[in-house]
């Protein structure tokens, strides 16, 4: 393994001397709009293995994406290599249909200290509620970016990680919609705590959930990556293309149904994808 070739990989050639915020949030970036969020490997017959090496290799030499397991360990990875104070921590994410969060733990993301102060950088959870930049670790603080505002609360020893959502224009709807329908405009999306997590702690989680048929990854084939303007998704046979803040406070969305044929175009030519094997969506 080699951090050159996965500078490389992400299309990252800026000097990285110093360890230090301001390096920490140009690979974060690059990384995100060169690494997909996907599970194609679920729909088209390959194991997924969590370790470093067939990870990387994966991921790099393959120019595939990942699961959080993986996009995150990866960035684990480089960040250590870079120097960067890093530890892996591990979440829970919300269930708005349960309206609850998972009893298990089932999300990869990482802290990074940098004189002193703690930020989380997250490069796994893709779409809409993927970060663009590190973000503090405080509680109650608004932290805007691009994709929207996102905040942290801490409650005994327990962190809430949440976004504020935004309203979705689709051009061929006449009505804009909010992309979750519960009450309210915050849409929750993992809680977790700062006890540092080997990557042996998810080994259990990543067998699991290539073969349990009700979770989410097992019913959809995923792949999204972030855009320097937004986010391109392909769920199933259905790609969609979101553009960021197209109006005050409203994202636009532009949604396409795809054939088998499109589907495979459309993975080289938006996410650079080409996979060995025959997708099954």
């Amino acid at each position: 393994m080699n951090i050159q070739e996965y500078f490389a990989r992400i299309s990252y050639d800026e000097s990285c001397k110093d360890a230090d915020l301001q390096t920490l949030t140009a690979i974060f970036q690059h990384h995100i709009r060169a690494v997909p969020f996907e599970n194609l490997s679920m729909h088209c017959g390959e194991p997924i293995e969590l370790d470093l090496q067939a990870t990387y290799n994966k991921i790099v030499r393959k120019n595939r994406g990942g699961w959080c397991l993986e996009t995150n360990h990866l960035l684990f990875w480089a960040l250590q290599e870079l120097g960067y104070d890093v530890c892996i921590l591990g979440g829970n994410s919300y269930e708005p249909a349960e309206k609850t969060y998972t009893a298990e733990m089932n999300h990869i993301l990482l802290k990074v200290v940098i004189k002193g102060n703690p930020y989380v950088v997250d490069a796994g959870f893709g779409g809409a509620y993927q970060t663009w930049q590190p973000l503090m670790l405080i509680s109650g603080k608004d932290q805007p970016q691009t994709p929207g505002i996102f905040r942290f609360t801490e409650n005994n020893g327990n962190w809430y990680f949440e976004k504020v959502k935004r309203k979705h224009y689709i051009p061929e709807q006449s009505v804009p919609f909010t992309d979750t329908p519960d009450a309210g405009n915050i849409r929750k999306i993992y809680t977790f705590t700062l006890k540092p997590r080997h990557i042996n702690d998810f080994q259990e989680l990543n067998m699991y959930l290539q073969v349990s048929p009700d979770n989410i990854l097992q019913k959809k084939s995923i792949c999204t990556l972030q855009t320097t303007e937004g986010a391109y998704g392909l769920v199933g046979w259905t790609f969609s293309e979101m553009k960021y803040n197209y109006t005050e406070d409203m994202d636009l969305m532009q949604i396409t149904t795809l054939t088998d044929e499109e589907v495979e175009k459309t993975l080289k030519e938006k996410f650079s994808i080409v996979l060995e094997n025959k997708l099954v969506p």
